[in-house]
């Protein structure tokens, strides 16, 4: 799509995007097919979680360089891209330690370079990932559960943004289950997990033979009852890009919904991301990671709707990113990743505490890229 922008964003964009070729050109150069997620003294390290390649995030990096490859056609960020989705073979084999998230892992990696490239491989690991998030489907609730243990009830706001890997599978082999499921769920969440005022639950539990909602579980917000930022990205992202894969009107009245909370609520803290919209004023707590998000789903409504209506949506992504850009970013190439002020959860303390976090990356070069055209569709 052609987003019509002014010439003070356009300007802003080509910078940003120079900047950006610089940063990651140089980080691909520095660690290739590591899989990064927070740097610790300016630098990644591998895997650097205890989950290790099951972690959820581990396909972030390999988005970014497929979206990289496909803007520069810099052959260096096609081969750590392929690095990454060779190791991450470990997880599908070990399966045990997967859950919910298999989309974001094999989307940004798998999928990307199969669209990319038509790579046979990349092909089969983005259709067993989807066979496994298609698995943990629950047919007397119609949701898709998360997590593992006894968490057999829960279902969660961000596994609308894991469902795009089923609506993929089902255009792929034409076998409509895969994007049935995916419509059970999102339909599920639209009824328990958004909110008439367009704000958010984070987590639901519900009676895994009924699908019966028994309680809302605080989860990485403030509390039960409140609104975690980037929940409320998923679901406004999640439910746009439901509607373009399937044209039903609701996914994208919901995702409308979301934006218009999530845009006010910016508004009222000069375009920056509080983690949780409804939470103590002190301390000042950012989620960089939220705005990246928001930003790439106000993209995405401005892509359906007409054009009067459209600069809402883009004017308002437009303004979130280039306030955080000014505000959180670090362009010096020396140092690895480039949005600073993540936060896992609201009451997180340790590492993921007001740092970079490698999607909060990959969100923004998305967005920078949508608007330059130089993206492509990795969800």
């Amino acid at each position: 799509m052609d987003y019509s922008v002014s010439q003070d964003d356009k300007a802003w964009l080509e910078e940003t995007y120079g900047k950006l070729s610089v940063k990651l050109s140089a980080e691909c150069a520095r660690i290739g097919s590591m899989i990064p997620y927070i740097p610790i003294d300016g630098h990644y390290h591998d895997v650097d979680t205890l989950e290790g390649l099951y972690w959820w995030t581990n396909g972030f990096w390999a988005g970014i360089l497929w979206q990289m490859y496909h803007a520069a056609g810099d052959e260096a960020y096609r081969k750590a891209a392929s690095g990454v989705e060779d190791r991450l073979d470990q997880a599908l084999i070990g399966y045990e330690g997967l859950h919910h998230d298999v989309g974001f892992m094999w989307l940004h990696s798998a999928v990307a370079n199969y669209r990319l490239t038509g790579n046979k491989d990349s092909r089969r690991r983005g259709l067993h990932a989807a066979n496994l998030l298609a698995g943990r489907f629950n047919p007397a609730g119609k949701f898709i559960r998360a997590w593992n243990g006894d968490r057999t009830g829960w279902m969660i706001v961000d596994c609308m943004m894991n469902i795009p890997i089923l609506y993929w599978a089902s255009k792929e082999t034409g076998d409509r289950r895969f994007s049935f499921i995916a419509q059970e769920h999102a339909d599920t969440c639209r009824r328990i997990i958004v909110r008439d005022d367009g704000s958010c639950n984070h987590i639901a539990a519900l009676n895994p033979d009924t699908g019966e909602c028994l309680e809302y579980p605080g989860g990485q917000g403030f509390a039960s009852g409140s609104s975690w930022s980037r929940g409320q990205a998923w679901g406004l992202y999640g439910f746009a890009l439901s509607y373009r894969h399937t044209q039903k009107k609701e996914y994208l009245d919901t995702a409308k919904s979301i934006a218009h909370y999530v845009i006010a609520n910016f508004a009222l803290n000069d375009w920056l991301p509080l983690v949780d919209f409804r939470s103590p004023l002190k301390p000042l707590k950012y989620d960089s990671t939220a705005a990246m998000i928001a930003s790439c789903g106000l993209l995405e409504i401005a892509a359906h709707v007409g054009e009067y209506e459209k600069p809402l949506y883009l004017n308002a992504a437009l303004k979130i990113l280039r306030a955080c850009e000014k505000a959180f970013c670090n362009w010096n190439p020396e140092e690895d990743a480039v949005m600073g002020h993540g936060t896992g959860a609201y009451h997180s303390t340790g590492k993921d505490a007001d740092v970079p976090i490698i999607y909060g990356d990959y969100f923004f070069v998305e967005a920078v890229l949508r608007l330059l055209g130089k993206d492509f569709l990795i969800w």
